[in-house]
């Protein structure tokens, strides 16, 4: 048994007034730059103006895979619970959906994009940003898939972290077992990043280990995020009827196979300073797997060479060019952003020590440190932001970042209507937090697949603690909301003290953030402004200012920059007091979510 999350219909709008200014003639010089916003729930494609203006927005939601049961597992006891997947089929198609219809939509309201069509040469590029560390396994040759995508939040890989701590740790070893390659990587061993994923595969998958050992099969295995995917998917040829048996999909052929410095710096297989896979990383991650044990000559580790995509900078023409979506024919690929990277390059915190926050499924707090990867010793994750290539090929230095990753904050309220049932919407929550003063000492931890940053803690789970009989839906409610906020904060605090920059506000993004009640607590909790932008789809948006940057539809950063305006600014009115107390509470609640996969007699 499987359960999933239905799919959605193509829901498109378009802003009547700026696309009345491309049907005005004396516009014809304008351009437009498309986003694909590929995320967890929901696949999105937007057209974005020369002067950084939201022409169109189209949306497709897509089903959710939760597995009940393993079809590589015979043992009926083994546990699925925290399993999360996607089928890379599925996100495809959502994501050709939204394009195919933008187009007709807009071409329906006079305005033909179309390859062909009468204003064909408007769109200049497109940008992708997606899901990080999300985790695809396909055959070049064949077409076929090796298993579904294994999402960023599914908790299943966490015996592979414990076994590669274990496999690279010693007795004289200074340090944590945990940050056993931190010094390269930037990262913890941790379930949370790509690498992972792909031992998982290798250690569970008979028909990817049959191909990593057969010399004839190894050279066409591939792995990705779904970046690569999508470029391979948008860049490759539609495979002829012959080829697809019984209806089967296959994945294009001949298309492009590349990551940007952003999604490779999530894998724990790259070196951070060298921008390029390092074999002896992904030998840590992957060489204990027991598919190596069969001893075939030549096929004692992952090919690197092969299995995985070329590293490209973050904004870059020479992606690839378009083939597979007739509309969009020939247009290029000028970006690729980690989606929490493109919320950076969206709130455009080009300078060191600026910072935005996102609140989408999970919460992810980053902050710009420079052209200097920053070594963390609070629990963050040393990344990479960007790195822009310009349009005369020049390659510009790494841009670095600190991030804090948490992973439920919006999936927290979407577990309160789905499987509670206790709202219908989202849209609810905001009411409810203010029909009651305060949360009476009652507080929601929600470690659902264990605790991230700051944490690192997977034998966490989720808890309700201090309830009593008065407390009702709305507090359930509330301390949901709080819930982020207080995620927030503890990434916020240790952010100060990893960088030693005091941070004088808080740039936010994302759906969460249209909650009044949640941005003036988080403000409040914080001790610090928060501050809200004109646009809220800002990883799009930095997907295409990276893409327009590339091709030259804008000149520089500089110009970028002075596209971002403030929408709204909360600031804390919370008495110390108070904010003490709260303060209090949430640590000894988080307290009461570890141990949770200890045994004890």
């Amino acid at each position: 048994m499987t359960s999933k999350a239905k799919a959605h219909d193509c829901q498109v709008s378009v802003s009547q007034s700026i696309l009345s200014s491309f049907l005005d003639s004396s516009q014809s010089k304008s351009s437009l730059i498309g986003s694909i916003d590929q995320g967890t729930s929901s696949s999105r494609f937007l057209l974005v103006t020369s002067d950084g203006r939201l022409l169109s927005t189209a949306q497709v939601e897509f089903e959710q895979i939760f597995p009940e049961s393993s079809p590589y597992n015979d043992e009926p006891s083994t546990s699925c619970a925290g399993w999360h997947e996607h089928d890379p089929f599925a996100i495809w198609d959502s994501v050709a959906t939204c394009i195919v219809k933008t187009i007709e939509e807009l071409a329906g309201r006079g305005l033909d994009l179309a390859s062909d069509g009468a204003h064909s040469s408007l769109i200049k590029a497109v940008g992708i940003t997606n899901q990080r560390e999300t985790t695809v396994g396909w055959n070049d040759r064949t077409g076929r898939l090796y298993y579904n995508a294994i999402v960023w939040d599914d908790a299943r890989t966490g015996a592979e972290a414990d076994a590669i701590m274990s496999e690279n740790s010693s007795p004289d070893m200074q340090g944590e077992a945990i940050d056993a390659l931190r010094s390269k990587t930037g990262l913890p061993i941790a379930s949370y990043f790509a690498g992972t994923r792909v031992r998982w595969l290798i250690d569970n998958i008979p028909q990817l280990q049959h191909d990593l050992t057969c010399p004839t099969e190894r050279p066409h295995v591939r792995f990705g995020t779904i970046d690569t995917w999508l470029v391979y998917m948008l860049t490759g040829y539609k495979r002829s009827i012959k080829e697809m048996e019984n209806n089967e999909r296959l994945a294009h052929e001949a298309g492009e196979f590349k990551t940007d410095v952003s999604n490779a710096s999530r894998w724990l297989f790259m070196d951070l300073e060298k921008m390029a896979w390092d074999k002896i990383l992904v030998d840590a991650v992957c060489g204990g797997s027991p598919c190596w044990a069969k001893k075939v000559e030549g096929a004692t580790s992952l090919p690197v060479e092969t299995a995985l995509p070329k590293i490209v900078p973050s904004s870059d023409q020479t992606i690839g060019t378009i083939r597979s979506v007739s509309c969009l024919e020939g247009v290029a690929v000028a970006s690729i952003l980690g989606d929490q990277q493109a919320a950076l390059f969206g709130q455009t915190c080009f300078q060191p020590g600026e910072a935005k926050c996102t609140f989408g499924t999970g919460l992810f707090l980053m902050m710009n440190t420079g052209v200097t990867p920053v070594p963390s010793t609070q629990g963050l994750i040393t990344t990479v932001a960007y790195q822009l290539r310009s349009p005369s090929g020049e390659h510009q230095p790494p841009v670095y970042g600190l991030e804090g990753s948490c992973a439920f904050s919006g999936s927290t309220i979407g577990w309160l209507r789905d499987r509670l049932k206790l709202i219908n919407s989202a849209s609810e929550t905001e009411a409810l937090a203010l029909s009651i003063p305060s949360n009476e000492n009652m507080y929601l931890v929600p470690a659902f697949s264990g605790l991230f940053a700051p944490h690192w803690r997977p034998d966490a789970r989720g808890c309700m603690v201090g309830l009593t009989a008065s407390h009702t839906k709305a507090h359930i409610v509330r301390a949901a909301l709080e819930s982020s906020a207080y995620q927030a904060r503890e990434v916020f605090d240790v952010m100060v003290l990893d960088s030693k920059v005091q941070l004088k506000e808080m740039r936010v993004d994302g759906g969460a953030t249209a909650n009044k009640f949640l941005m003036q607590f988080q403000s409040d909790i914080l001790d610090t402004p928060v501050v809200r932008p004109e646009y809220l789809e800002t990883t799009a948006l930095g997907a295409a200012f990276a893409a327009g940057l590339a091709v030259g539809a804008w000149s520089d950063m500089e110009e970028v920059g002075k596209m971002w305006k403030v929408n709204t600014v909360w600031k804390p009115k919370m008495v110390t007091a108070e904010r003490e107390r709260c303060w209090k509470g949430w640590n000894k609640a988080v307290k009461k979510s570890l141990n949770w996969l200890v045994d004890e007699d």
